[in-house]
């Protein structure tokens, strides 16, 4: 099996593959420019893991929460390439992509996403380690809301990390639930590498959609209930 990913939702710039017997991946931090950078990156990690947009099984892409723009052009990228080689998308949240990061770092069962929403708010949601090492959300919601309102859930039980810029921009919200996080990853975004991760097991599944469902996510101003996936 083949999958392209791609991320372009925070000022973070990546892309992977990721196959049966390996893979490659690029990533940088631009804060800009991203449209100008991605299909270079594309290229490049299809050329380095010797495979061509027609050996993809799918493309997945992170969906949002991130900036407005950057959720836009990962989505827009994703449906351009599979409408063009005929493939099916995988949405994933960048929350998620993040959440198993995290983990994967870290030997913690849960784990606090919190990421920098601008405006004085952050996004953020709640995952534990699942079947496989894989994040999976103990909660129906991701949340775009002030700092002060971020909590783990009632009984997250221990280890719980945190993750993610939001801890950064805001220090006051890692300082106020020390008593709760074992550890705080602040430098972590998300990565195209766990996006195709997480991507696996849904293509592996069927669970593929048609390129017109490559939808960004952008949770500012609602709650939005997390999908499947």
């Amino acid at each position: 099996m083949n999958i392209l990913a791609l991320d372009t939702a925070t000022e973070a710039c990546s892309a992977a593959v990721l196959t049966s017997h390996g893979g490659a991946s690029r990533y940088v931090e631009v804060g800009r420019g991203h449209s100008e950078r991605i299909l270079t990156m594309i290229d490049a990690v299809l050329a380095e893991a010797s495979v061509s947009l027609g050996d993809l099984d799918a493309i997945a892409f992170g969906r949002g929460p991130g900036s407005f723009t950057g959720v836009r052009l990962a989505a827009s990228v994703a449906q351009g390439l599979a409408f063009g080689a005929g493939l099916g998308v995988v949405p994933v949240s960048s929350l998620r992509a993040l959440a198993q990061r995290a983990l994967d770092v870290a030997h913690a069962a849960s784990v606090l996403v919190c990421a920098d929403a601008r405006m004085k708010e952050v996004y953020w949601a709640f995952y534990r380690r699942g079947r496989g090492g894989l994040a999976e959300p103990a909660e129906a919601l991701e949340r775009v809301s002030a700092p002060e309102r971020v909590e783990p859930p009632a009984g997250a039980g221990d280890p719980v990390h945190g993750a993610g810029r939001g801890f950064l921009a805001y220090p006051q919200l890692a300082a106020r639930l020390e008593r709760r996080l074992e550890a705080v990853h602040g430098d972590l975004l998300p990565r195209a590498d766990e996006i195709a991760k997480l991507a696996w097991v849904e293509v592996a599944a069927g669970h593929v959609l048609a390129p017109d469902a490559a939808l960004p996510t952008y949770l500012r101003d609602n709650v939005a209930h997390l999908p499947s996936r």
